[in-house]
């Protein structure tokens, strides 16, 4: 492939980049990275084989033949790590193509593709197993909060804009200028027409200097704030104004971004978008890699290299190989084996595959994370099946104690094994449990386990290949309790249809004890309540999606730990309409559903007693013995009490 103008990446006495632009061509082979624009460079690409062909004797290229050397080529933009393809939607084959001659000069991680908010373009990549080609990077719940938090700035007057740093670009929302409206009228006149000069404006990047936020807000709002003269209006004009502009700036907003506020993760989420999207933005969003993803996923998902399947043949993406020959620790950081076996499993089980994407959830999305959760443990599966439609979703998560981690306490192998069967034994137990007592689970859950080499911190075993386990589920649609937007709960058949739901999964979550195993906390209303809505957009459904933690209290009586379960009712009784009627709700379903389960255990104790008869029964906390005592709490308690107590707790001040 001939070359016109230097290597990517060429740097000029500065240190700067000597082209930011590029264009590759694929019938006469060669690449083009001399300054300019796209159109200048596929003329000089044209001069170059017209001087090809003369030198050769030929004669110049006729139209027809110029139109097809410049109908087969594609555009390129280089930043200083980073070639970004960008595809013709059309014509995704000569994008790969272009991906292909790429990877010949700089390594795969390093090429990305623009366009991605077309649709063929992220199905055609998505169908390549390349999610993690076009995701955005994974960042923390609170890294995200304080990014939104720092970005807070004024320019010349009042803090009230959203700073991207990236464009350069300042947002400001209706609630800032809630801000304003009540600064002394000399103030608010100096606020205003700095806002309205600077939306007219843009910077030296070309980006606005300031936008509405959110940037789906009409264009008439837009427009009728820019066209404010501050200086030509008297005061009261000029509020008139402005309360109209705010007024129809506030009836469009959507209503879960009306709560201006970092635990409102619908603005959060739409407020770090605005203020991290870039120039030659590459990244798609969860929502459109995953439909329906619920808003808690939002940069959380890192998504990473596996495989792709063409033909029936699995081929594994090409940086398996790169890090296998250079042990590149950036690529250790993407290159995650786990992955690459969970794909071995998928294919080897199912043969009709037609792709899979691999996510990890790189931080627990829990306010309070359970069971010691680390990186390495949550995955996301995408996959298609052939002849289906959609693809479908699944969670995966990784036994917290397997071989490793006993090897890692200093047992011998043996020891290891056998903890880790028990263990498997017992979550699975537990989940028997949970769903005999009445909780809501998922409906399917599926064993897996492949071997792995061992490196931990047992040297005695460095090498042995071990056994690693983790369990299945399909993605439960819905969203976390604690990631619903407060504005929902000022619809009252909303948050009665809530509190109902809740009350009866708290007290199904009281019965099991379900703590952190760690600190022991309450993990009720922590991310793992998915509630889904039924056609009427009300609470319809409350699914566990984890049990984890069941039957870590099994010993204190009820009275004693049920008041952590009013903060389900607390934290939200400022966004209800009738605050004393939710509580009412919450409280008599729980003591409902407290009741019914203990009529239910006392009706049929043979099939409660002994449904662990056959399991070890060790006082020192095997399952058995645990079932059997929480069955015994369940019989002797009584449910007014213990209802008693929680609506004590949710009124205490």
């Amino acid at each position: 492939m001939k070359l016109l103008g230097e290597p990517i990446f060429a740097n000029d006495a500065q240190g700067q980049l000597l082209s930011r632009i590029g264009t590759i061509f694929f019938k006469t082979p060669g690449l083009v990275t001399r300054r300019g624009v796209h159109a200048m460079q596929r003329v000089m690409w044209l001069d170059e084989v017209n001087a090809q062909r003369a030198a050769a004797g030929k004669p110049p290229m006729t139209e027809a033949e110029e139109d097809e050397e410049l109908s087969q080529s594609v555009d390129l933009i280089f930043t200083d790590h980073h070639v970004l393809i960008r595809p013709d939607p059309d014509h995704m084959d000569l994008a790969f193509r272009a991906d292909e001659e790429l990877q010949k000069l700089v390594s795969k991680r390093y090429v990305r593709f623009l366009n991605t908010h077309w649709a063929k373009v992220r199905n055609a990549l998505r169908a390549r197993g390349e999610n993690w080609r076009m995701a955005r990077e994974p960042i923390s719940q609170e890294d995200m909060t304080k990014l939104i938090l720092d970005s807070h700035v004024a320019i010349g007057c009042q803090p009230i804009y959203y700073y991207n740093r990236a464009t350069g670009t300042r947002y400001i929302t209706a609630g800032g200028y809630q801000a304003v409206r009540d600064l002394p009228i000399d103030q608010y006149r100096a606020q205003l027409k700095e806002t309205v000069g600077l939306l007219a404006r843009r910077n030296r990047m070309g980006h606005q200097e300031i936008e509405l936020f959110p940037p789906s807000t009409p264009i008439e709002v837009r427009n009728a704030l820019k066209a404010i003269d501050v200086d030509a209006m008297g005061d009261a004009e000029l509020k008139a104004a402005m309360a109209k502009i705010d007024l129809d700036w506030r009836m469009s907003l959507p209503a879960e971004l009306r709560e201006e506020s970092v635990e409102n993760f619908e603005w959060r989420n739409a407020m770090c978008r605005a203020i991290t999207v870039g120039t030659n933005e590459t990244n798609a969003e969860e929502s459109e890699l995953i439909q329906g993803i619920s808003p808690e996923f939002y940069r959380q998902i890192e998504w990473l290299p596996g495989a792709r399947i063409d033909r029936g043949e699995v081929i594994f993406d090409p940086l398996w190989e790169e890090y296998n020959r250079t042990r590149d620790p950036e690529l250790g950081e993407i290159c995650d084996p786990r992955v690459r076996n969970i794909i071995f499993n998928l294919t080897r089980l199912f043969a009709d595959i037609e792709y899979v994407n691999i996510g990890r959830i790189a931080r627990s999305l829990a306010r309070q994370p359970i069971e010691g959760a680390r990186r390495g443990s949550v995955y996301i599966i995408q996959c298609r099946e052939s002849g289906a439609q959609d693809a479908r979703v699944f969670m995966i998560r990784f036994q917290k104690w397997c071989v490793a981690e006993h090897l890692d306490e200093g047992k011998d192998l043996l020891r290891s094994i056998l903890e880790s069967n028990e263990y498997a034994d017992y979550i699975m137990d537990r989940r028997l449990m949970c769903q005999q007592l009445g909780m809501s689970l998922p409906n399917r859950i599926r064993f897996g386990q492949f071997s792995e080499p061992y490196n931990g911190e047992n040297h005695q075993y460095r090498g042995t290949t071990v056994r690693a386990y983790y369990y299945v589920r399909a993605y439960v649609p819905g969203i976390a309790s604690d990631k619903i937007p407060p504005s929902r709960f000022r619809n009252p058949a909303f948050a009665r249809e809530f509190a109902r739901l809740m009350g009866e999964a708290a007290a199904t979550d009281l019965i099991v004890g379900r703590r952190s195993s760690e600190t022991k906390e309450n993990l009720f209303d922590k991310n793992y309540e998915t509630v889904q809505m039924g056609p009427d957009g009300l609470p319809a459904r409350v699914v566990v999606t984890d049990h984890a933690g069941s039957f870590v209290n099994y010993l204190h009586k009820f009275e004693e730990t049920v008041a952590p379960y009013a903060n389900v009712v607390r934290r939200r009784l400022k966004f209800v309409t009738d605050p004393a009627g939710f509580s009412a709700v919450y409280i008599e379903s729980f003591h409902r559903r407290l009741v019914e389960t203990q009529a239910k255990y006392r009706s049929r104790r043979r099939a409660f007693d002994e449904l662990f008869v056959h399991r070890p029964f060790d006082v020192a906390g095997s399952g058995a013995y645990r079932w059997a005592k929480t069955l015994e709490r369940l019989d002797k308690c009584d449910p007014d009490m213990v209802a008693a107590a929680l609506k004590e707790a949710i009124e205490v001040k």
